[in-house]
């Protein structure tokens, strides 16, 4: 299974990942889905800038199954919701990284489409 991580553009500039990465190796939080699975790979960590179309484009190519939108999107991203359901066009999507499945501010969306 391949997975991918977005961050938020303005977080990236000050964070260093930690949490996000500690909870995928962990299998903690949103990635203790994956535990006693072997072939899971973090094949993406990205933050929401730039050509965003351009870099789904590129997650599809990698053959990314799962893109988990991290936790400071949830909390902070203006169109949280609305990019869920367009990454869920083509990926599975778990709307948190770490911490609190419950946001503070904001229900997370996971979609995961039927297959």
């Amino acid at each position: 299974m391949k997975i991918a991580i977005i961050i938020r553009k303005e977080t990236a500039d000050r964070c260093t990942g930690k949490g996000c990465m500690r909870a995928f190796f962990k299998k903690e939080d949103s990635f203790k889905r994956y535990e006693g699975m072997e072939d899971v790979e973090l094949v993406a960590f990205m933050h929401s800038g730039g050509d965003l179309e351009y870099k789904i484009n590129k997650l599809k190519e990698l053959g990314v199954d799962v893109i988990h939108v991290s936790t400071c999107m949830r909390g902070k991203y203006e169109n949280y919701e609305g990019l869920v359901h367009e990454l869920a066009k083509d990926f599975d999507v778990i709307g948190y990284t770490h911490g609190s499945e419950n946001g503070k501010s904001r229900d997370t969306v996971s979609i995961i489409r039927e297959k």
